[in-house]
């Protein structure tokens, strides 16, 4: 018989949409701390920091599922916040994050 070796932590689709979800409403939280486009782009870039250091730290010692789906919802977040900045940019001519 060979041996048969199983993952500890194995992916879900439960873990990943728990980790999805809990991700945006972290990233929501975080950005309506914005008063406006520059501070909600700064803020959304800091909960993203956070989440994926958490995210991390979960691939390491947790779940991979919920890192998963914290680490995807994140990446969404960030687009986000870029398209917004770009618009906010093709605007009005002028980079809005300075």
């Amino acid at each position: 018989m060979r041996p048969t070796y199983r993952e500890p932590h194995p992916v879900t689709g439960g873990g990943v949409a728990s980790g999805g979800g809990a991700a945006a409403a972290w990233l929501l939280l975080f950005g309506l701390l914005g008063a406006d486009v520059t501070s909600y782009a700064w803020w959304t870039v800091f909960a993203g920091l956070l989440a994926w250091a958490t995210a991390l730290v979960l691939v390491r010692f947790g779940d991979r599922g919920v890192a998963t789906g914290v680490a995807i919802v994140t990446a969404g977040g960030w687009s986000i916040a870029a398209a917004v900045v770009a618009v906010r940019w093709a605007t009005s001519g002028d980079w809005p994050l300075w």
